[in-house]
């Protein structure tokens, strides 16, 4: 089969890598143009330009698509049987769409259509999901809105942050998609509709996501906080500045106090939260401070008793 790849984050290299494993011509491989990044503001090539260029495949990287009269010739020239699009970052415009005999294939974190949108992953932990897993697709206009083609589950594990699961979906949707393909060129695939009855999304994140309410459980904070990782995190105010909560656990200590009220016995540091539930905090960070212990932090700023946060 013949197939021009679409990707830019690191999520879409496995199944970039597993495409030419498994012997597919890979004509073209498109992704976003180089961006700056560091303090240096140097430009840095997308992880999935880096592994083209490993894998000796010709690659663009268009600013636009929808009206891009160079990059659409190209691809019409090229006449793939399907476009593959994983976390390639860009609307795909109807031309595109209509282009390959297969469509355009995607592969989508999460079990569709539970969490439609750009952040998948983090929502499916945040919204304390024990059950996740991928799904192929053949995209349409909507929004993550295509026939399924095919789906795998995955375990999220109670300590599981998005930074620990993203990887291993990849490599499971990596799979997927070469299992896809296969049952496509053999015809023991056919699209399904899905319900979207019961779709729920999953919108780009933002930073006042990471703002903690109180009122929810020590659970449901626990689950954010493990969902909004690396950003926007799980912060609060300390004291008229930023406190990020890095690590922490729901523990079974009786409550003492209303949501928000910080307790210290010894070395352990609890803030009361929702529903009568007590969160332990492991390690925090601070603002203009690095990350620091529960007993570092009462030694250095020993909080009084029924002092609040937020």
């Amino acid at each position: 089969m013949k197939l021009v790849f679409c990707g830019t984050p690191q999520f879409a290299v496995p199944s970039l890598e597993s495409l030419a494993a498994a012997g597919f011509e890979i004509q073209l491989v498109v992704t976003q143009p180089d961006r700056p990044q560091g303090r240096g503001m140097e430009l840095a090539a997308p992880p999935v330009k880096q592994s083209a260029h490993k894998l000796g495949l010709p690659v663009m990287q268009p600013e636009k698509i929808k009206t891009n009269a160079e990059f659409q010739t190209r691809l019409s020239v090229l006449q793939p049987e399907t476009i593959i699009v994983v976390g390639y970052g860009r609307i795909i415009p109807p031309w595109m769409l209509t282009l390959p005999r297969y469509g355009n294939i995607n592969v989508h974190a999460s079990l569709l259509p539970k969490y439609r949108g750009a952040a998948p992953v983090q929502w499916a932990i945040a919204r304390g999901e024990t059950v996740t897993g991928v799904t192929t697709m053949v995209l349409n206009e909507g929004l993550d809105t295509g026939d399924i083609l095919l789906q795998k589950e995955m375990a999220v594990l109670p300590d599981d942050t998005a930074v620990t699961l993203w990887p291993r979906l990849a490599e499971l949707g990596a799979d997927l998609l070469v299992e896809t393909l296969r049952g496509l060129e053999q015809n023991r695939i056919t699209p399904a509709p899905q319900d979207h009855a019961n779709a729920t999304l999953a919108p780009i994140l933002k930073k006042e996501d990471g703002q903690i309410d109180f009122s929810r459980t020590a659970a449901e904070i626990y689950n954010r906080l493990r969902g909004f990782q690396p950003w926007p995190g799980a912060y609060t105010q300390f004291r008229g500045r930023s406190l990020k909560f890095v690590s922490a656990l729901p523990v079974k200590v009786p409550p003492e106090s209303a949501p928000g009220t910080l307790s210290a016995s010894r070395d352990n540091l609890y803030v009361s939260c929702g529903g009568g539930t007590i969160l332990q905090l492991l390690t925090l960070q601070p603002e203009g401070k690095k990350t620091m212990t529960a007993r570092e932090f009462i030694n250095g700023y020993r909080p009084v008793q029924a002092e609040r946060l937020g």
